[in-house]
């Protein structure tokens, strides 16, 4: 698989409905035929796609380590942190709530290119599949404004966020 992030900014009802599924497969299968389906044709400015970067990323502001539960709230919840909708190693589910959301947009607001370096450098190489380099700092750095900007739409609207990545 390709390992291509998505942060979506879901309105209570789809958060709520997605929430309320029983199980991993009815779950993905709600995400990828109803939420994708209709957030990319229908409600692309609830949408921040992060392709491959939201790995360097989540490390960047959970204190250089993928861990769920590295580094410190709200930061460490812009990707990987919050609740985990769905168990399979295949594909990645985390749902933050709109309290967590505004938490999170007030956190990442202030954060500019310089203060984003000094936390991407951070990234423990040994421990990292990419390449810690001034190029990848860029990519991720670009990927990082549309979150952020998500974030700010999100917390604005009283909207979920989602993140996703199929693994």
């Amino acid at each position: 698989m390709s390992c291509l992030g998505v942060h979506f900014a879901l309105t209570p009802d789809d958060a709520l409905a997605l929430e309320a599924i029983g199980n991993d497969d009815d779950c993905l299968e709600h995400l990828t035929e109803n939420i994708e389906e209709r957030y990319f044709k229908e409600a692309e400015a609830y949408i921040a796609e992060s392709d491959k970067s939201w790995d360097a990323m989540h490390r960047a502001l959970s204190g250089g380590t993928l861990s769920r539960s590295g580094g410190a709230y709200p930061l460490n919840h812009v990707v990987l942190g919050g609740t985990s909708l769905y168990a399979d190693d295949d594909y990645i589910m985390s749902l933050k709530t709109p309290a967590q959301v505004r938490d999170i947009a007030a956190a990442l607001a202030p954060i500019d290119e310089a203060e984003f370096r000094r936390l991407y450098n951070n990234i423990d190489p040994e421990d990292y599949d990419g390449d810690v380099s001034d190029d990848d700092f860029e990519y991720t750095w670009s990927w990082f404004a549309g979150v952020r900007d998500l974030y700010a739409k999100a917390a604005a609207e009283g909207r979920f966020v989602l993140f996703t990545a199929d693994q």
